[in-house]
């Protein structure tokens, strides 16, 4: 099918958000429109900026207009099952796409809504971006994995990787870069020095530099704080390692296809998705253990040979996320769905 559809692809969070979902909405969004397709995004997230994007952007919409673009809408797309969004459903019989890209709850906090969207997942064609994720899911999902942006994070020849260790991401417990400083303290006991450059901000940015401190490594740890763009390449590309080190279960974890785009292999622990997302191009750990993961460091640090050998995987693992491919996956479910409908 090469017709153009009206897809309303719907993302509670979007920009200025920041985040994975923002990230991913805002790539399939493009590539749907460049397929030529007629896109609207609709969010909850305000914004006073002009709007410069391809595509229609509709913000915290009224209940009048919210059913004005169901009604519009070939198909619509959920990043994430909104109840707030998708109750025109119920009224306009539209084919439904949900891509899971996090956790919905059975129990505890959240397990009412949580049991409402699993069972109303039954009535959509689902998406999951990652073998854990679509394992959690109360009916059965085509994986998908996220895109990376594969027109930003490249290796760039010729520059020097003189750092050792990166962890990229949100300073706050569940990362887990309070265990990549216990990572450098066990190291510090074998005699290895080892330098940790941390990049992001976050709640738990003052309690990692107490925390390198009590640990004997604060002279070992570098807090750049947010990077983006040409910066965040560059600085990437001056490391040999990249560490996820997550103590929650990760949905997917597109930090490693960045990380190995940029040349770093991957250190990440056995959580969620991030196996999926690192592939065969890195070194998977238990989850919430410093010795192993400074064993691992330590082994690819000290082992040009054997980075070089798990980075020769990643052209063909980096190709099936890219931004053309993994839109063009999600168009191949969108169309199918449309036509059985």
């Amino acid at each position: 099918m090469r017709e153009p559809l009206n897809i309303l692809l719907c993302s509670v969070p979007f920009r200025p958000s920041v985040g994975g979902i923002e990230t991913v909405s805002a790539i399939l969004a493009e590539r749907f429109h460049a397929a030529g397709h007629n896109v609207t995004l609709l969010t909850q997230t305000p914004s006073m900026e002009p709007e410069d994007e391809p595509f229609a952007i509709v913000r915290q919409p009224s209940a009048v207009a919210l059913l004005r673009w169901v009604r519009w809408a070939d198909v619509v797309v959920h990043n994430n099952v909104s109840l707030r969004l998708a109750w025109p459903l119920l009224l306009y019989r539209k084919p439904w796409v949900v891509a899971h890209h996090m956790w919905t709850p059975r129990a505890g906090r959240g397990a009412l809504a949580g049991q409402l969207k699993h069972w109303l997942t039954r009535f959509a064609t689902n998406i999951a971006v990652s073998r854990a994720m679509a394992d959690s899911l109360a009916t059965p999902a085509t994986i998908i994995p996220n895109p990376y942006a594969d027109d930003v994070f490249r290796d760039v020849p010729g520059g020097a990787r003189d750092g050792d260790v990166v962890f990229l991401g949100r300073l706050e417990a569940g990362k887990g870069a309070a265990l990549a400083l216990d990572a450098l303290a066990q190291l510090n006991a074998n005699g290895k020095r080892v330098r940790l450059t941390v990049v992001g901000s976050g709640p738990e940015e003052s309690s990692l530099r107490r925390r390198a401190e009590a640990l004997g490594v604060g002279d070992q740890l570098h807090l750049a704080g947010r990077r983006g763009g040409a910066e965040l390449v560059a600085l990437l590309n001056r490391h040999r390692v990249i560490v996820i080190p997550s103590l929650w279960e990760e949905p997917f974890g597109v930090v490693a296809l960045e990380g190995v785009a940029c040349g770093c292999v991957p250190v990440a622990a056995r959580s969620g998705g991030l196996p999926d997302a690192v592939g065969p191009c890195g070194v998977i750990v238990p989850k919430n253990d410093g010795v192993a993961l400074a064993a691992a460091i330590d082994a690819l640090l000290a082992d040009g040979a054997a980075r070089a050998t798990l980075l020769e995987q990643a052209p063909r693992h980096l190709a099936e996320h890219t931004r053309e491919r993994i839109a063009h996956r999600y168009l191949e479910v969108i169309e199918h769905a449309y036509r059985v409908a």
